[in-house]
């Protein structure tokens, strides 16, 4: 009887064992559940709500962008070459190419035989006024005593006046042209500048009727953008046109313009036609010859919908915009993107207009959804 008993007693803490352990089971199994729609539940906070930009979807007109290669030049209209009027020996440079020069600065002298002639006409001009002035005064006092008439006072007069303007005829050569007494003919810049060339050397010989700008000063505080349009894209610009123009020397730095002028001419050698924009170069920044990247912005026929490009997530090769509803509702949608700008993006399919994406810090969420 006994040992029945014992029997029996097992078989019930078992039969308990098994039920308290098919009860935890049975608990955590429905658990399950709800611990995964736990894990799966996503909702914004207030912090980063406030972080992100919302932006509706809206159908725009397609912006195209075309890219041309050129460079910055001088403005032609504050541009001077500088040529010698003689030839001759050159005794001295004063300027350097990129040296900063003021109007009526000496950029260099020329010793030469053609000065020395037109030396030798300033004293002839000096001796005819000197010979007419004395003659004038002698047909005076014969005019006082009755010894000659009027009219050869009148003729030695006029004699005078043809020896004075030839006189100040030479004077004015020598003041425009530097010349001076000993043989020496000044180079001169017009205007004040940046000598952007320069053909001439000290000790050089210049030959007479050199035909060649030995100097070129240019004024830079407004220069041009100079870029190349091909064949195939012509018909796209039109002037007033916006354009950016990026530097080598001054990566991310866009300059703002228009095109204000187009060159209706083929390159024969290129086959490309020339569209010039004038820039504000402040601080001189900007330096003839400097290759410059033109942006050419223009609008094609079609419109689609839009995004700021900011929006666009680039993962695994492909694009994904987070779609907005609230803040507990996010979905990642994939889209196909038509064009992309530095500001906006175009796209064929994924997005409606009227719905609304994210357009910043929109990666941490797009990371926590997919993850």
């Amino acid at each position: 009887m006994k040992n029945l008993l014992m029997q029996w007693a097992r078989t019930s803490f078992n039969k308990y064992i098994y039920v308290a352990l098919f009860g935890i089971l049975f608990c955590c199994s429905n658990n399950e559940p709800k611990v995964e729609a736990e894990k799966k539940a996503f909702a914004l906070s207030e912090t980063m709500l406030n972080s992100i930009k919302l932006d509706t979807v809206k159908p725009t007109q397609v912006q195209g962008i075309l890219n041309l290669n050129g460079k910055i030049v001088a403005d032609e209209n504050r541009m001077v070459e500088i040529f010698p009027i003689v030839g001759g020996n050159v005794l001295s440079i004063d300027a350097e190419l990129g040296d900063f020069v003021k109007k009526s600065q000496t950029l260099g002298v020329i010793r030469s035989g053609e000065v020395a002639e037109y030396d030798r006409e300033l004293t002839d001009a000096q001796s005819d006024v000197l010979v007419a002035q004395k003659n004038l005064t002698v047909k005076q006092d014969l005019y006082a005593s009755k010894l000659v008439s009027e009219r050869e006072i009148v003729s030695a007069q006029k004699e005078l006046e043809k020896a004075e303007a030839a006189l100040r005829k030479i004077k004015e050569t020598f003041s425009i042209y530097g010349f001076n007494s000993r043989s020496e003919y000044y180079l001169k810049s017009p205007i004040n500048g940046f000598v952007i060339d320069k053909r001439i050397n000290r000790d050089m010989t210049l030959p007479s009727g050199h035909n060649e700008s030995v100097f070129t000063v240019a004024e830079l505080s407004e220069v041009w953008a100079v870029a190349n349009v091909y064949e195939s894209d012509i018909s796209r610009i039109k002037e007033g046109m916006n354009v950016t123009i990026s530097t080598l020397s001054y990566p991310g730095e866009l300059i703002q313009g228009r095109i204000d002028k187009i060159f209706n001419v083929l390159d024969p050698e290129t086959k490309t036609m020339k569209v010039r924009v004038r820039i504000k170069n402040q601080d001189f920044k900007l330096k003839p010859e400097m290759i410059a990247t033109t942006r050419v912005f223009y609008n094609e026929t079609k419109a689609l919908p839009s995004v700021p490009a900011s929006a666009i997530i680039f993962d695994k090769s492909r694009q994904f915009v987070m779609v907005f509803k609230d803040r507990y509702n996010i979905e990642t949608r994939e889209v196909e993107l038509y064009k992309t700008t530095q500001n906006s993006a175009w796209l064929l399919s994924g997005v409606a207009p009227g719905e609304v994406v994210i357009s910043k810090n929109q990666l941490f969420i797009y990371d926590a959804l997919n993850d």
